[in-house]
């Protein structure tokens, strides 16, 4: 019979984060990773892209999970074209 086949999570399904950092400057990043602390280390080392190795990463403000890469670059792209004061209010919710 086959009746409920919904697929089942992949045992090695990978979650996704979005995230904001503040940087030293006061401007927000917006990115997406699979680990936050790690990526937030490789900003703070200067191996993070050009925007925070100029600006100097001072610390993540927000962090939303998402269920995969796609749905995370869909939300990133969403965030990235919000102005400061929406991304503000996002973080302070």
């Amino acid at each position: 019979m086959l009746s409920n086949l919904t697929p089942s999570p992949s045992p090695t399904a990978t979650m996704y984060f979005i995230y904001i950092l503040e940087c030293n400057d006061k401007s927000l990043y917006t990115g997406i990773t699979t680990d936050v602390a790690r990526r937030f280390d490789e900003h703070k080392n200067g191996k993070g892209g050009h925007y925070t190795h100029s600006r100097g990463a001072k610390e993540i403000v927000y962090t939303e999970k998402c269920k995969d890469r796609s749905a995370a670059q869909v939300r990133e792209a969403e965030i990235k074209k919000f102005t400061r004061a929406e991304k503000m209010h996002l973080i302070q919710s």
